[in-house]
């Protein structure tokens, strides 16, 4: 193998999309996976492509990455089967519209047109099949969703056909830096060096993080995930709900994904999920309440993913504030997948320019004011989940 530029540790969809951008560049990266591409979250989200109802701070990325999935086939050679159907929060009561209008005022104020409020008429038109409970909604008709483990490959291919390097079972236990070098060691003795480390360790980042003197306070959910059997088409765009989480969608299959944010129970230690029957029972309750037409059909599978939080729901994402070279992008909250074709060319920017163009403060690594122990020379990666 050659002597790489970066090394990003995790490789998942951002793990991929920074290594991808930073081949582009003309740098060598190698990505570093403890298990496989995709394993965990990047390749068992739902797939929402979404600039609607993101946080203020996510905004400007959001739809940076919105114009990168409508031309993703031009850049990465196939499109991860995005499908821009458009995406619709629905309201349900006269309190939930209210807040719609409201979200909607303060985004025409900020300048953002992206959302668009819709009455009930033109939700009817978008969804017919909704229940006629529905008040109106938020529309966001350039939004869609993709796929994810297909997604996550394309990346993976795109950034090796431009000379990137893929260690899977690659689990990095140790890291220190050495005269300029990030000296890092793997469970199975291997070792990898170079000048900067990026940190896309999704659930498992924290670690990273703390070994440098970063206690970034980085919790897991293991977000769960419905699919139906195949129905008959019934609905084009993704569906959320104001007043309780949902997310909904019809595959090209014929089979409703249905999600929304219900929680499993993970372990970071093996990586296992163990899925929560009472939150699913209740989540297939809300999309029955919206979607009469579900008592035709019957769950066949479900599933989880883990992935990392944080307590004000948005990411980290920028240069360490304790070490040279590294570069964090984790704790997306179960909707980074929409914004990792922007995410990884921040993270090339970062890694090799020391900045970029996009609004990232909001997510800076020291935002939450907090410090551990300064790291120590070969210090290993044992502290507990998080």
């Amino acid at each position: 193998m050659s002597h790489p530029d970066v090394l990003v540790i995790g490789g998942g969809l951002h793990g991929l999309s920074a290594a991808f951008q930073i081949a582009r560049r003309g740098r060598r990266v190698r990505v570093l996976e403890k298990e496989v591409a995709g394993a965990h979250a990047s390749g068992f989200s739902a797939g929402g492509v979404r600039s609607l109802g993101r946080h203020t701070a996510e905004i400007p990325l959001a739809l940076a990455a919105l114009e990168l999935w409508h031309d993703l086939a031009a850049l990465l050679g196939e499109d991860g089967g995005f499908q821009p159907t458009g995406q619709i929060k629905v309201a349900e009561t006269p309190e939930e519209l209210a807040i719609l209008e409201a979200r909607v005022a303060s985004l025409r104020a900020q300048g953002y047109t992206h959302e668009e409020l819709i009455g009930p008429e033109a939700l009817r038109r978008w969804l017919p099949a909704l229940a006629p409970h529905c008040l109106g909604g938020i529309l966001c008709a350039r939004d869609g969703f993709a796929e994810p483990y297909r997604t996550t490959l394309a990346f993976r291919r795109a950034a090796l056909a431009l000379g990137a390097e893929m260690v899977e079972g690659a689990r990095v236990t140790h890291l220190e830096r050495r005269d300029g070098l990030w000296q890092l060691r793997c469970a199975d003795g291997a070792r990898h060096a170079a000048p900067i480390v990026v940190n896309t360790a999704g659930a498992w980042a924290g670690r990273v993080a703390r070994a440098v003197g970063e206690d970034i306070p980085l919790g897991f959910n293991a977000f769960m995930m419905m699919l139906t059997a195949p129905m008959a088409p019934f609905i084009a765009p993704v569906v959320g709900a104001t007043g309780r989480p949902i997310s909904f969608k019809q595959t090209a299959s014929g089979q409703v994904m249905i999600g929304g944010g219900h929680k499993g129970v993970g372990d970071l230690a093996t990586g296992r999920v163990t899925l929560d029957v009472a939150r699913l029972a209740f989540s297939a309750r809300t999309a029955l309440d919206l979607f009469p037409i579900l008592a035709g059909t019957r769950m066949v599978h479900a599933w989880a993913g883990i992935e990392g939080v944080l307590p004000d729901d948005i990411p980290v994402i920028g240069r360490s504030a304790t070490a040279k070279g590294l570069v964090h992008a984790f704790g997306f909250c179960g909707h980074g997948f929409a914004l990792a074709p922007c995410i990884g060319g921040i993270v090339a920017d970062l890694a090799l320019q020391g900045g970029t163009d996009l609004p990232i403060a909001a997510f800076a690594p020291g935002r939450f004011g907090r410090a551990a122990p300064a790291m120590a020379a070969g210090q290993a990666l044992v502290q507990p989940a998080g």
